[in-house]
């Protein structure tokens, strides 16, 4: 016996060390946390807010639960406990009772089910409004790419067998609405105006990841996710980042999100708009003179 616990003790020290190893070096890229350490970041989106009620519920429900069943257990451990002169007696069970704290679970389970389930179709799959900003983005390895329509605020047809390192958002070059979009290293948004994401990925499984926004979604290749909007409700900058393993630079994929004013999203806007009308127009020009 005495080598076995040794043998034991050895392996608990070394699944020890190797979780300490993670938890070291696992965050060591991650953006830094100032606020709420111990609990989530602070919410960012309409649609978020939703989800934090549900995550709530979940946690106030389990959290009383808990505290129930260990007065419970606490209450039977004293009353009864070993007594001399007292013996045990069997007790087959109480079927009432038994279909009882069945039967609550279960509608507890199957409510939580119905309320998530109407919760995913309402943020992720409801059809957005009709001034909704649509953005391309494409993740490859190991970083993104964001593209905006241009003044006719259509992104235009795309097609995931277009993806190319000369054509990272597969767009169709014979269709004229996507003549005239721009792209831009960091995805810059509007507050409280609803953003629709069209996702693809090049290469491999990579995800679009926002903490703040309460937002998980994969990239998958060869499909284009595009029911994906949310609404940002905070002004400030948030890191979008991949939360999927595809490979050895999947620890430094990440992007910036910078949500600003309406006011200040329209005059960027417009200065990347201004700046592809006057390239297009210069390249009119010189295939007109060469």
């Amino acid at each position: 016996m005495k080598p076995l616990f040794f043998r034991f003790k050895r392996g608990l020290l070394f699944v020890a060390a190797v979780a300490l190893a993670l938890a070291m070096t696992g965050t060591a890229s991650a953006a830094p946390r100032t606020s709420d350490l111990w609990w989530l970041p602070d919410v960012a989106s309409r649609s978020g807010e939703k989800i934090d009620q549900l995550l709530y519920a979940i946690f106030y429900l389990t959290a009383a639960v808990f505290i129930l069943t260990q007065i419970v257990y606490v209450y039977f451990l004293i009353k009864y406990r070993a007594r001399k002169g007292v013996k045990a007696t069997y007790s087959h069970g109480n079927n009432r009772l038994e279909f009882i704290w069945t039967v609550i679970p279960t509608a507890i389970f199957i409510s939580l089910w119905g309320y998530g389930n109407h919760l995913w179709w309402d943020v992720i799959h409801a059809e957005p409004p009709a001034d909704t900003l649509e953005v391309a983005i494409t993740a490859y390895q190991f970083a993104f790419s964001f593209q905006y329509p241009g003044a006719d605020k259509k992104l235009g047809r795309t097609d995931v067998k277009l993806l190319s390192n000369d054509n990272l958002f597969g767009n169709d070059k014979d269709d004229p609405d996507s003549k005239d979009n721009f792209t831009s290293p960091n995805l810059e948004l509007p507050v409280d105006k609803p953003v629709r994401i069209r996702l693809n990925s090049k290469d491999v499984i990579h995800a679009f990841y926002v903490p703040e926004f309460r937002i998980y979604q994969d990239a998958v290749p060869g499909r284009t996710i595009d029911w994906v909007w949310f609404v940002p409700t905070k002004l400030g900058s948030f890191q979008l980042a991949c939360n999927q393993l595809c490979g050895s630079g999947h620890y430094n994929m990440k992007a910036q999100i910078q949500v600003v004013s309406q006011e200040e999203f329209d005059k960027w806007y417009k200065e990347k708009t201004a700046a592809v009308a006057l390239s297009n127009s210069s390249d009119r020009a010189y295939v007109r003179n060469p």
